[in-house]
C-alpha cells in the first residue's frame, strides 16, 4: 500500500446528522432556511458528510434536497436518510428507497436491524427475511450509483444478546457493497468498554469502513465515539451541541477537539477549530435554545476560575487549571468574582479591564470586603461583568457616572382588554435634567424605553441598546412577597454583549438599577464624552 493509501485508510471522517437526528430532539424545529444555513456553516467547518433528512418524511425535507443542490459546497457532501426496503416490498418498487433516489444525494444512509429482539418481536421476520431486506437494498442503492452507509441499528444491543445474529447483519450490508458499517448505540446504554470489543470484533469479522452512532442517554455518547475509534471506527456520526433524540448525540463540538488535540487525529484544521465556539452559538441559537454554559469546550463556563487558589495558579501557568488552550476552540478564559474570590481574582480582572492593579495595591482590601459584602446582600457577578467593572473603575479611577436618575414612577391599567406599562422617568446630566415617559410591555420595558428615551438627550448612542435577556431570582422565600430579588439583564448593541445585575426587595427598583449599570457601561466602553452640564 502507498502512502496516499495508507493515510486515507486512516483518516478519521465526521458525519453531521444535526438537521435529521438533531432535529428530532423535543422543541426544536429548524426552518428551511436554518437548515440551508447549518450545512453552509458545516461545510466551512470541513464536515465530511452532512446527513440533511429524510426526504419522503415531509414537505420541507423534500424542498431542502432540492435547494441544497444550489449550495456551492466545498468540503461536505449531502446524505439522504432513510431505511431498508419494506418486507414484502420489491426493492425496485419501495417508496422509501425511490425516495431516496429521488433526492439525488451522492450518499445514502440507510438503517436496518441488527438486535433480534427487533426483527423476531417488533418486525414478526425471519432472520433470513431480515438480511434479505438489508442486502438487496444496499445492492440496488450501489447499482444506482450511490455512496451507502448502513446504519446496523440497535448494533450494541443486538450483538450483546447474539453476537452472531448482530455479526450476520453488517456482514449482509458489506457483502451487499456497503461503503461504510455504522454501528448504532441507539438506546445509548452502552459503556466504552463494550462499544470497544464489538467495534473490535467488527473490524476483525466483517472489515472495510466501520463508524460509529452513538447516542447520549448514559451521557457517554462522546466517551463512546472515542472508544470505537480506539477500536478501529473511521466514521463518527453526532450533532452539534450534542441534540438529538431523547438526551441526544455525540456532541461532535467536543468530538472533534478530542480527536486532535487528545488523540492526534486531524479531523479538522485550526482556523475550524478555532470557530467550533461560533459554530456552536449559531446552531443553539437556531435552535431557539442557550448554549449551555457548562458545556465542554465551548461554554461560557468552560474556562472559567472562580476558587482564588486556581486563579492564582493560572495567572502563573494557565495550563496548570486548563487543559487546552481557550482560544484552540475560539473560546477565552475567564476569572469570576464571587464571594469566594481572593485578591488574584481581582488582580487577574482588572487586568483584563485594562486597570493598574497589583498585589500590594491599598485597593485590594476594599475591593474584596465591597465584594464579599453585595454578594452577602444578594448580588451575584459571574453573569454581570459590566457591573463589577463599573465597581472596580468606581474605586480605583475614582470615575463619576455619567447620568444620575432623580426619580421615576410606574403606571399599570389596562384598556380596550389589553394591559399597559408607563413609566416616567427624570435623569440629570451635570446640572441639566430631562423628564419624559414612555409605554412598554409591561413594566420593566417601559422604563428600559424611557430612560433610554431620557438620555438620548444628552448621548444619542443609547438608542443602539438592545435588552437581550431578563432574568429574576427570589433569594429567600421566607419573606413572601417581601423577599429580596436579583435582576440580571443581558444588553447588546449588535456587535457585543454585556451582562448587569441589580438587588433589592424591590423588583422594579433592582431592575432599574441593573439598567443603569447596562447603559453606564455602554457609554463607558464606546468612550462617550463626558457632560459636565
Amino acid at each position: 500500500m502507498d502512502s496516499d493509501s495508507a493515510e486515507e485508510s486512516s483518516r478519521i471522517f465526521l458525519y453531521d446528522t444535526t438537521l435529521r437526528d438533531g432535529s428530532q430532539m423535543e422543541d426544536i424545529s429548524f426552518t428551511l432556511e436554518d437548515k440551508l444555513r447549518i450545512v453552509a456553516l458545516l461545510d466551512s467547518l470541513g464536515i465530511a458528510t452532512i446527513e440533511g433528512g429524510w426526504p419522503g418524511a415531509n414537505p420541507k425535507d423534500r424542498e431542502f434536497f432540492s435547494r441544497v443542490r444550489e449550495l456551492d459546497l466545498v468540503s461536505s457532501r449531502i446524505a439522504a436518510f432513510g431505511s431498508t426496503r419494506k418486507a414484502g416490498n420489491s426493492v425496485s418498487q419501495d417508496p422509501v428507497v425511490a425516495d431516496l433516489l429521488e433526492a439525488k444525494t451522492p450518499v445514502v444512509t440507510i438503517f436496518g436491524k441488527s438486535w433480534r429482539l427487533h426483527v423476531r418481536e417488533i418486525l414478526g421476520l425471519s432472520r433470513e427475511q431480515n438480511l434479505a431486506m438489508i442486502g438487496e437494498t444496499v445492492d440496488f442503492l450501489k447499482q444506482n450509483g450511490r455512496e451507502v452507509v448502513y446504519d446496523a441499528e440497535h448494533f450494541f444491543d443486538g450483538f450483546a444478546e447474539d453476537p452472531d445474529f448482530a455479526l450476520e447483519t453488517v456482514r449482509a450490508a458489506r457483502t451487499a457493497g456497503a461503503d461504510w458499517i455504522v454501528l448504532c448505540d441507539t438506546n445509548g446504554g452502552s459503556l466504552p468498554g463494550q462499544v470497544a470489543e464489538a467495534t473490535r470484533r467488527v473490524a476483525e469479522v466483517v472489515g472495510g469502513a466501520i463508524g460509529i452512532h452513538a447516542h447520549n442517554d448514559s451521557e457517554l455518547a462522546v466517551a463512546n465515539s472515542l472508544a470505537a475509534v480506539s477500536a478501529g471506527a473511521r466514521q463518527v456520526h453526532g450533532t452539534i451541541n450534542g441534540i438529538g433524540e431523547r438526551c441526544g448525540n455525540a456532541n461532535l463540538v467536543s468530538v472533534a477537539p478530542n480527536l486532535v488535540l487528545k488523540m492526534g487525529l486531524p479531523v479538522m484544521d485550526p482556523a475550524a477549530m478555532a470557530r467550533l465556539r461560533d459554530a456552536a452559538a449559531f446552531v443553539s441559537e437556531l435552535s431557539n435554545r442557550a448554549l449551555p454554559k457548562n458545556m465542554p469546550f465551548v461554554g461560557e463556563s468552560a474556562f472559567a476560575h472562580k476558587a482564588g487558589v486556581h486563579v492564582h495558579a493560572v495567572r502563573k501557568v494557565a495550563r496548570a487549571y486548563e487543559h487546552i488552550r481557550p482560544e484552540i476552540v475560539g473560546n477565552r478564559q475567564r476569572i469570576l468574582l464571587s464571594e469566594q474570590s481572593g485578591r488574584s481574582n481581582l488582580v487577574e480582572k482588572a487586568r483584563q479591564y485594562g486597570l493598574s492593579l497589583e498585589d500590594g495595591d491599598g485597593h485590594l482590601a476594599g475591593l474584596l470586603a465591597r465584594l464579599k459584602e453585595m454578594e452577602f446582600a444578594g448580588y451575584q457577578f459571574e453573569g454581570a461583568d459590566a457591573s463589577f467593572e463599573l465597581l472596580m473603575r468606581e474605586a480605583i479611577e475614582k470615575t463619576s457616572p455619567y447620568f444620575v436618575i432623580d426619580f421615576f414612577r410606574i403606571a399599570m391599567g389596562r384598556g380596550g382588554g389589553e394591559g399597559y406599562s408607563e413609566a416616567t422617568v427624570q435623569v440629570r446630566v451635570g446640572a441639566q435634567f430631562e423628564h419624559t415617559a414612555a409605554l412598554g410591555n409591561g413594566p420593566v420595558n417601559a422604563l428600559d424605553n424611557a430612560l433610554r428615551k431620557a438620555l438620548a438627550t444628552f448621548y444619542p448612542e443609547v438608542r443602539h441598546i438592545a435588552l437581550l435577556d431578563y432574568k429574576v431570582r427570589v433569594l429567600s422565600g421566607i419573606a413572601g412577597t417581601a423577599s429580596r430579588v436579583r435582576v440580571l439583564v443581558e444588553s447588546s448593541d449588535g456587535r457585543s454583549k454585556w451582562g448587569t445585575v441589580g438587588v433589592s426587595e424591590n423588583v422594579i427598583e433592582a431592575s432599574l438599577d441593573a439598567l443603569r449599570d447596562s447603559v453606564e457601561h455602554y457609554l463607558l466602553t464606546t468612550g462617550a464624552r463626558r457632560l459636565d452640564g
